[in-house]
Parts: C-alpha cells; structure tokens; sequence
C-alpha cells in the first residue's frame, strides 16, 4: 500500500524524531499512556467509557430540546494540537442531535476573496440563530497558531487579530451568544503514533494533510504560539478550558461535561453529568506549557 506523502511520517519517526519519543513508542502498548506527567498510566476502560458517554447522550439530548426551546445561541469551539481528538468529541457531542439545530462547522482554507475581507468576516456567516448550536471544527484562532507557525500570515497581521480578538469575543457574548472554547492538548510521543497509524490505516490517510505532516518538527514553534495565544484570549468573560486528550475517552467525557456544565437545562440530570476530572480538564494553568 502506498503510504500519504510518501511515507514523510515513517521517515520523520525513523530518522528525526528525538530519541525518547521513539523510545516511548516503541516500548508502548496501545492503550498506554506515553505522556510521564498524564495522570493514568492506561486509557479508561472501553466498556465504562461506554456505559458513561450514553448516560452523557441522553444530557445531551435534554440539552438541545432546551436551547431550541429557550431560543439559546450556543458556540463551541474546538481547538488544539493535531490528533488531540477535537474530530472525535465534535462526533460525540452531535450523534444524537437533530442536525436541523446543530451544525458543524468546518471552513477549508479561505479563497482568495476571503483573504480580501475582514479576517472574521468568513466565521460570523456561521454564527447561530436563536434555538442553534454551532460546533467549531477550528476556528478563528488559526491566525494565532497555524498561520504563526506556518507563515501564512505577517507579525502585523497577527498583531491585529489580537487587538481585533477582545472586541469581536465580547460583542458575540455581548450580543446573546455562550461562548465556550476548548482546546485540546497532547503530548508530543502520542501526537507522533497516532500519526502513523493515520499514515497505516487507509481509511484515515485522508485526515492527513501537509500541514500535519511539516508539523510533526515544529513541536516548539507550535507550543510557543499556544502560549501566546492563551496570555490573550484567556478572557473573563470568555475562557478557555483546556482538555488532556492522551486518553481520548477521559478527553470526550470531558468535553460534553464542560458543555453540559455551563447551563442549568431543563430536567438536568447533576449525578449523570457529575464533577469533571480536574486533572484532565482545567483552565489554562493545565496546559503543560504553562508557564514556561
């Protein structure tokens, strides 16, 4: 079978990887964590991950009937590092829902238009009216990591995206909307196997791009612009909650707590949606470049 990309991810396994991230690999079994500072050794177990996602589920479903209900306009944004899991929670989170109200949303690169227009202008298009649920599949933060870390845009450009970034955050919460960010974190060694089991499995090749694959060597630049970004968009009135996504269970379990934590819905069942695992879900002070 012909690899994606030529096989660029094998190779940078092989030949470029630090050494302790092959090590950690290869001495790994597939359900173990790799990450020294994760606080599990294993993934939680299948069939009591199971068991709590369709507890979860039914939440959700409350949820929804609620927000179409009470005219609610609800954003999530899923950001974070490549294989983090975002794809997987966003799948969680909307199975169960009526895709007339819910609706994912996930922008390919802008055209040439769009890279003429103000830089928001291509996500408020998106934005939900009353009784909707939008579910970000990356979003405006691009510029502030990707784009950084890429070149794709200037230091000017960047600058005033932050300067632009309090302003158009608070006119959206301003304006009705519940702005919740989350942002997806993974260790380097487990990033780098789940990559190659893309780059194995034909039916996942297509998750990977050349972004991804370049990306694999630019570990620090991407950690140092994710510092950046959470000293400013780590608003008040529009925080970031940082989700470990070592273990993709624990990190979905995660994901619909926090959503589902954020609003008292009707018939919200507390036991069901119960206290999230502070040391897989946090603020930004989580983040395991915090602070370096």
């Amino acid at each position: 079978m012909d690899l994606p990309f030529d096989g660029a991810i094998s190779a940078y396994f092989k030949d470029d990887a630090p050494a302790a991230i092959r090590k950690a690999i290869e001495g790994g079994d597939k359900k173990d964590i790799l990450a020294e500072d994760y606080p599990y050794d294993r993934w939680m177990k299948k069939s009591e991950y199971e068991d709590r996602m369709k507890e979860l589920q039914v939440e959700l479903v409350k949820f929804q009937r609620w927000v179409e209900a009470s005219g609610q306009r609800v954003v999530v944004v899923f950001e974070g590092r490549d294989t983090a899991g975002k794809s997987g929670a966003i799948k969680r989170v909307s199975e169960n829902m009526n895709p007339r109200g819910a609706h994912v949303v996930a922008l390919p690169k802008p055209t040439e238009r769009e890279r003429t227009q103000w830089y928001f202008q291509r996500y408020i298009a998106h934005m939900p009216a009353a009784g909707e649920i939008a579910l970000m599949d990356r979003s405006w933060y691009n510029r502030a990591v990707v784009e950084k870390v890429f070149g794709f845009c200037t230091d000017a450009e960047r600058a005033h995206f932050f300067d632009q970034l309090p302003g158009f955050e608070r006119a959206l919460t301003d304006d009705g909307i519940q702005l919740i960010k989350l942002w997806f974190n993974v260790g380097r060694a487990e990033q780098l196997r789940r990559m190659l089991a893309r780059e194995a499995h034909i039916l996942k090749q297509w998750k990977l791009s050349s972004i991804d694959v370049k990306g694999l060597a630019k570990w620090d630049e991407y950690t140092l612009a994710i510092g950046e970004t959470f000293a400013r968009s780590d608003f008040d009135f529009a925080r970031w909650t940082v989700i470990r996504g070592d273990d993709k269970y624990r990190a979905r379990i995660s994901a619909v707590q926090r959503l589902l934590g954020a609003f008292d819905y009707d018939r919200k069942d507390d036991k069901v949606v119960g206290k999230p695992d502070e040391t897989i879900m946090g603020g930004v002070d989580l983040w395991p470049g915090h602070g370096k």
